[in-house]
């Protein structure tokens, strides 16, 4: 069974990500509206009634924006630290808000969520890997430093959201404040294009087939330079920028093969109830 994925959106303007199998997939947060959302996903071919939970990594409104509308209109249960609940200050439906605490293990459907904390300035942040029939997608923004957790983690990828957000040269050299340099730079802010290219050529695994670039700040860094420098020492894995702009492809990975390209969908044969997916 393949894992699709799919970044719906990736930067400071919205964050959600998209991975799942053939009959049910997670949301990873839901920073954009819940309108557009649905038109993203519409457009990907991807059905809305697959989705089966969401999973908040930490509270900042570019995660969380569009939660309360599309958990409530689509009846989906959200796993969200206690702490991060809390911080967030969103009303959400008793009964389908369940906590999330460090190296937890979540089964939906057949799809297995592992969780564990991660270095941000947040209540209480955490990334996430997903997991279907021993193929691993992870999903690794909002980071200030890499740590051994991320290092386990990321060397069991077959595809990963990696965030490499600004340029050091670019961020120093920028109009921000120092105030908020020293944030981004802290150590739990976020990571740079070094400290990302760093985890990917030493713990790469041989297996990983994709590298999505995410969260990359629209002030202080060059997405066509930064895939550039990743694709110099990417070998055989798939290399895309995540956009802040619009959704990616779909991408699958399975044990026999893996696709870099969207695959072809007519809407035209489609009722938005009935979606599904077509390779």
């Amino acid at each position: 069974m393949a894992l699709y994925f799919t970044s719906i959106n990736s930067g400071s303007n919205g964050n959600c990500y998209y991975v799942g199998n053939d009959n049910e997939a997670i949301l990873v947060d839901v920073g954009l509206t819940c309108k557009e959302v649905e038109i993203r996903m519409l457009r990907l071919g991807l059905s809305i009634q697959k989705v089966k939970a969401i999973f908040i990594s930490h509270e900042h409104s570019d995660h969380i924006k569009g939660l309360t509308v599309f958990a409530k209109k689509h009846q989906l249960p959200v796993y969200i630290s206690s702490t991060t609940y809390k911080s967030s200050k969103l009303s959400l439906i008793e009964g389908n808000v369940f906590p999330i605490s460090h190296l937890q293990q979540i089964k939906i459907g057949n799809l297995t969520v592992h969780t564990f904390s991660k270095f941000h300035d947040a209540a209480d942040p955490y990334s996430f890997t997903v997991e279907c029939d021993d193929i691993k997608v992870g999903v690794f923004t909002d980071i200030g430093a890499v740590c051994d957790r991320l290092i386990s983690q990321f060397k069991t990828c077959h595809a990963a959201f990696l965030e490499a957000n600004y340029c050091t040269q670019m961020l120093a050299n920028g109009s921000y404040p120092y105030f908020l340099k020293r944030r981004i730079t802290s150590g739990h802010g976020h990571l740079s294009n070094t400290q990302a290219l760093e985890l990917f050529q030493n713990h790469k695994p041989d297996f990983m087939t994709h590298l999505l670039l995410s969260h990359l700040s629209k002030d202080n860094n060059d997405p066509v330079l930064v895939e550039s420098i990743f694709k110099q020492v990417a070998g055989d894995t798939y290399v895309q920028v995540a956009s802040r702009y619009q959704e990616t492809p779909l991408f699958y990975v399975s044990k026999k093969e893996s696709e870099n390209l969207a695959y072809s969908f007519n809407p035209a044969q489609h009722v938005p109830d009935q979606l599904s997916l077509f390779l």
